[in-house]
């Protein structure tokens, strides 16, 4: 044996932050402004929540429950439970009392950390959490008066008030769980995904790699993607293992107050769905002056695919590089991203020609295995055209779910992740959609993401949410809702001209509908099933003479 077997621990690196960077600092915006800390403060009060925790009954192997938004004391739970072996259950505050019941329930937490200004959701749940036996509720500005009719609650500073700054964290085995979420699936009960030492650190590692998101310590680092959702895409860790300056919005997620905190902290790196940064570009484009974003160099978008006309924006206007991720719960999330220049030969090509592979989901993160298979999962040829269904497994990719395994959802050690797509000859990976958002027209396949993309690059159009509606004789046809930009009219007649212009005819949506707003998830998604449920309640039907005519 040449080389020592050191467990892939997360013990073994979130404890660097602060030792390479004690007085680098930590911002959570508040009521009125920001509270700082440093990271050599964050990390001694992890340390002490690692004691009043051990103080409480939480032991090896126990579920803690966060009910947070992103914030420093979030960041000392992140810290203190994975360290400790405890398993971290983030629980989104997005959700409903009865998915939150079934959720802790299923997991079966023993104490719950919560954001006092989110304790009234919590408190739905009374007598709802037989095995939560203890309450810990942090205060930010304004709530400091909080009060509960929880059992046995207590506030986080009293609960960890005097216990030693020093907490030796054990050696336990690297496949031990330490963190565990929930997707939010559309049918059926949410599933849980448990998060283990090994998979995390590999994670880590490979989420600072200078072709994956590039972190540095050198960075301020605006994590925008709540902590409750696939452990905010990996950033909290990424960010305290370097010693980056961290900057947390907390509930303050209004793209005015978002893109003010960035600007004031000099951000230089977030990460959010295309929503926010939706968001900020119409403020931007409103008033340039008022908004210093110098600072800015990159921006990560997943969740949903940015519009390709969204990542141009942002690389002309502001000098700001646009990342498209790829990934999934499952997948810890990090699977694949997009860069402008990915290898030496996209030197040598113009800009446009970099900007086309931007816009595609990305190449594949090392360590993993990613490809396409049609439905007798056969392999599917990587030409750019042949569509399949993505398989991926590796080292930080879910092999089943937690308490409830689903055999069904993966298949010969590969993860099937519903997504489908295709695979180009230089490996990227291009979505084409969730294979229950795919349009199925007389037996051919149509894109909504592809059409989306395309009508929100129209000007005057704020966002465009595409859906199948069912049809006589086509079996399936697709329908546009578009949302306008503030006082501008885009006729239907101007949104299906645009669409004419990349798409046949038998592509076309069969009509544009005018909305005020789209449904989003407890991710920030486009909440599909909430439209097509909404058109079926409302009797929609599609107009026969422009359906009968697509062919």
């Amino acid at each position: 044996m040449a080389m020592q077997h050191t467990p892939l621990l997360m013990s073994k690196i979130l404890d660097r932050g602060a030792k390479v960077a004690p007085q680098e600092e930590i911002v959570t915006a508040t009521e009125n402004g920001v509270r700082r800390q440093t990271y050599l403060e964050t990390r001694n009060r992890a340390h002490q929540l690692a004691h009043a925790l051990q103080g409480a009954g939480i032991e090896i192997g126990d579920r803690v429950g966060t009910f947070m938004w992103n914030g420093s004391r979030h960041l000392e739970a992140y810290h203190a439970i994975a360290c400790m072996g405890a398993v971290l259950h983030t629980l989104n505050v997005r959700l409903s009392d009865n998915d939150l019941e079934y959720i802790i329930e299923h997991a079966q937490d023993k104490l719950i950390i919560v954001d006092a200004d989110v304790l009234p959701l919590l408190e739905k749940l009374k007598g709802r959490m037989p095995s939560v036996t203890k309450i810990v509720v942090a205060t930010e500005e304004g709530f400091e008066g909080w009060t509960t009719d929880l059992p046995e609650a207590e506030d986080y500073e009293h609960f960890i008030a005097g216990k030693p700054e020093q907490f030796e964290w054990p050696q336990i085995d690297e496949n031990s769980p330490m963190g565990l979420c929930y997707t939010s699936g559309t049918t059926g009960n949410p599933k849980g995904v448990e998060y283990e030492h090994r998979s995390q650190y590999l994670h880590t590692m490979t989420q600072c790699m200078t072709d994956s998101m590039g972190l540095s310590g050198a960075d301020a680092i605006c994590g925008i993607v709540p902590m409750f959702h696939a452990m905010g895409w990996g950033i909290p860790w990424s960010a305290t293992m370097l010693g980056a300056k961290q900057v947390f919005p907390h509930r303050f997620m209004d793209p005015a107050r978002l893109a003010r905190l960035m600007a004031d902290e000099g951000v230089t790196l977030s990460a959010g769905v295309p929503t926010i940064w939706q968001g900020v570009k119409a403020l931007y484009e409103a008033d340039p002056d008022s908004l210093d974003l110098s600072q800015l160099s990159r921006l990560t978008c997943g969740g949903s695919s940015p519009p390709p006309s969204l990542i141009r924006w942002y690389w002309d206007t502001l000098g700001v590089e646009m990342i498209q991720g790829w990934g999934m719960t499952e997948t810890s999330p990090l699977a694949t991203l997009s860069r402008r220049i990915m290898k030496r030969s996209h030197l040598k090509i113009d800009e446009d020609e970099q900007f086309k592979n931007v816009a595609k989901a990305g190449q594949l993160m090392p360590g993993l295995e990613l490809d396409i298979f049609d439905e007798e999962f056969n392999r599917v040829p990587h030409d750019g055209e042949s569509v399949g269904e993505i398989l991926v497994r590796g080292p930080w990719i879910c092999s089943e779910y937690y308490n409830d395994p689903q055999p069904e959802k993966f298949h010969d050690g590969w993860l099937i992740t519903g997504d489908v797509g295709k695979i180009d000859p230089e490996e990227y990976l291009i979505i084409s959609d969730r294979s229950k958002d795919l349009v199925k027209s007389g037996g051919e396949w149509i894109s909504s993401v592809d059409l989306e993309n395309h009508i929100v690059a129209l000007d005057g159009i704020a966002s465009a949410c595409v859906v199948a509606q069912p049809h006589p004789k086509w079996d399936e046809r697709p329908v546009a809702l578009v949302v306008l930009e503030s006082g501008v009219q885009v006729s239907e007649e101007t949104v299906l001209a645009h669409c004419a212009k990349a798409f046949a005819k038998w592509q076309l949506p069969d009509e544009v509908l005018y909305i005020d707003s789209i449904p989003l998830t407890s991710t920030g998604k486009m909440d599909k099933k909430v439209v097509r449920a909404d058109l079926d309640s409302k009797g929609y039907q599609l107009p026969d003479l422009r359906a009968s005519s697509v062919g």
